[in-house]
């Protein structure tokens, strides 16, 4: 099936891209580039696609079973949309502007368990200055790194979501796909993200066939939700908490707000208006000034935890000090048995490695 128009003109461009990436994999897998292992077990998680897929929340899923089990974890990214370069340790000293706001989050909510948190363009950089720092490591989690292939993962978790599977895409500029599909063959688990809470196992049977014709045969599909928690005040103008039906004003800057729409809608909360900006965003104190013209006394401005590690920058403090604005948390969950499957997964790789 061809991408929709006008989208199937550019797809002479998107095999080039795909040929391309496909050399550079085999490279790879052939041992012609090298792809170091880490010196404790390396947990990848990442997709194909561009875009949000959910992986913030189920990286901190996967961090937190980790602890549960014993292990000392730590996570690795990218820290996409930062303003630093280079290998960098968090600390209570950062920011999501000096780490970037996926890190910074996973910094706030798993660093006051002892979960170090590093980023680095070049993962094996990373990975160095979090051995130097952090000897008693037993496992790290590699953010988004599906791609980068100069490090090798003990176990690849792919996630896809259940609205925009990458079955169904094309690789860019075409469609929204980093690689060609048969990059799932890589994955030791896929995961479809993103799913309705009581999708039927006929439904479940029907999307794990079609993952299964670029995984291998022997790899678990599993599928998980979002959880959403409570609003929580993010602003001294924000008190108590505000129930449905109370009206609403949405501010987002990620990949995919849909979701967190629908989720409000559902509990009855009534969406009067929204400003909605880039995944990433970095805000501004004339961006708040545009949500200030926006927001009308009687509304509540809900926003995400991603989100909120940007607007809490020191810049943007006066502009948003007497705006009610509320975080929504989210937590990915599972569906059936999938949690237990992919615990059952989890205690070999680090139990066992050696380096």
């Amino acid at each position: 099936m061809l991408p929709p128009w006008p989208a199937w003109l550019l797809l002479p461009f998107s095999w080039l891209y795909a040929a391309v990436l496909a050399v550079r994999n085999w490279l790879y897998e052939a041992g012609w580039k090298q792809a170091r292992p880490g010196w404790v077990p390396l947990i990848g998680v990442g997709n194909l696609r561009v875009g949000g897929t959910g992986k913030t929340p189920h990286v901190a899923w996967l961090v937190e079973e980790l602890l549960r089990q014993g292990h000392r974890p730590a996570i690795l990214s990218r820290g996409y949309g930062r303003q630093t370069q280079g290998p960098r340790l968090a600390t209570t000293t950062d920011s999501a502007a000096t780490v970037g706001d996926e890190p910074w989050q996973y910094f706030e909510q798993l660093g006051v368990q002892g979960v170090p948190v590093a980023v680095a363009e070049n993962r094996q950089l990373g990975l160095d200055l979090l051995r130097q720092a952090h000897p008693e490591l037993t496992t790290v989690v590699l953010d988004d790194a599906y791609q980068h292939r100069r490090v090798r993962p003990a176990f690849n978790i792919l996630l896809t979501e259940y609205a925009r599977p990458f079955y169904h895409d094309w690789v860019l500029p075409a469609g929204r796909l980093r690689e060609a599909r048969a990059g799932a063959s890589r994955a030791d688990v896929v995961i479809i993200t993103k799913c309705p809470a009581g999708l039927t196992a006929e439904e479940q049977a029907a999307v794990a066939s079609q993952v299964r014709r670029y995984a291998r045969p022997s790899v678990p599909v599993l599928f998980s939700t979002y959880a959403y928690s409570p609003p929580r005040p993010l602003t001294a103008a924000a008190l108590g908490v505000p129930t449905a039906p109370v009206a609403v004003l949405l501010l987002t800057g990620i990949a995919q707000p849909g979701p967190l729409r629908a989720h409000l809608q559902e509990t009855g909360y009534s969406i009067e208006s929204e400003c909605i900006f880039p995944d990433h965003h970095a805000f501004t104190p004339a961006d708040l000034a545009a949500v200030r013209a926006r927001w009308r006394p009687g509304q509540v401005i809900f926003t995400t935890e991603k989100d909120a590690t940007r607007l809490l920058a020191p810049a943007l403090a006066e502009a948003l000090a007497s705006l009610p604005v509320y975080t929504i948390p989210v937590r990915a969950a599972l569906l059936g048995d999938g949690a237990a499957q992919l615990r059952r997964r989890l205690p070999p790789i680090a139990s066992t490695f050696t380096s």
